[in-house]
């Protein structure tokens, strides 16, 4: 499976050089165009890793990646013609994983992608101590964010993954509404009726790609309940 980079750069000549040099590696690129949208580009794209500019139009890349928090713990490598301490500090402190200064070398870009990519998913990261949740095949790496079906991988947002994780950390029982709420958000009083719902949706629609259909039924004024006895239709 190629891993997917986002590139958040507004110099189309920088981001076409990265872009290029990135695909010779066997990455799948993708350079965001719509800089007051960063966020639902990531969502569409679920990179493994974003590069990311500082000075943006509208909002810079510290917002940026502050929101990406939100959704994901993928490694964010910021990329800047600001060359101050402070910068760099911020950056870290926004929730970046590396930094690196304009005038660039593509390979020390490359070579922190691939130190970045190895540290989240590959030979050094935590496999050991993975907490992995299983029920009748479905498995939810919490940590990665990602969930798993027979041999296909689909990858979640922080709320999504939170969601599945308390359905089956409850299974068989019902998962409140109300511990739904405060897993996901602090002040669940402070929650829109909808948001939840929505939420729910999304992770439900997030099963359909395995080909699972109703694995999530609500049950009026308690909460949810997890279904594992599915029938994919494919064999599987």
């Amino acid at each position: 499976m190629e891993q997917k980079i986002m590139i958040v750069e507004d110099d189309p000549k920088i981001a076409e050089h990265l872009k290029q040099a990135l695909e010779k590696y066997g990455f799948e690129v993708s350079v965001v165009l719509q800089f007051h949208n960063v966020l639902q580009e990531f969502q569409i794209m679920n990179p493994q890793l974003v590069l990311l500019d500082i000075n943006l139009p509208s909002y810079d890349g510290f917002y940026w990646c502050r929101q990406i928090r939100k959704e994901s713990v993928c490694p964010v490598i910021f990329i800047s013609a600001r060359t101050g301490e402070m910068d760099q500090v911020m950056a870290l402190e926004n929730g970046g994983d590396d930094f690196v200064t304009k005038p660039f070398s593509t390979e020390v870009v490359i070579a922190k992608v691939k130190s970045q990519l190895r540290r989240a998913y590959g030979e050094y990261a935590a496999v050991q101590s993975e907490n992995i949740l299983e029920e009748n095949g479905l498995k939810l790496f919490p940590e990665r964010l990602t969930m798993q079906f027979a041999t296909e991988e689909v990858q979640l947002t922080k709320k999504e993954t939170d969601i599945l994780a308390y359905l089956m950390e409850r299974y068989p029982k019902v998962a409140g509404r109300e511990g739904l709420l405060h897993k996901l958000w602090d002040d669940e009083a402070f929650v829109d009726e909808n948001t939840l719902n929505v939420n729910i949706t999304r992770v439900r629609k997030k099963l359909q790609i395995f080909g699972i259909e109703d694995a999530i039924e609500t049950v009026r004024g308690v909460g949810y309940l997890l279904k594992v006895t599915w029938d994919s239709g494919d064999g599987r």
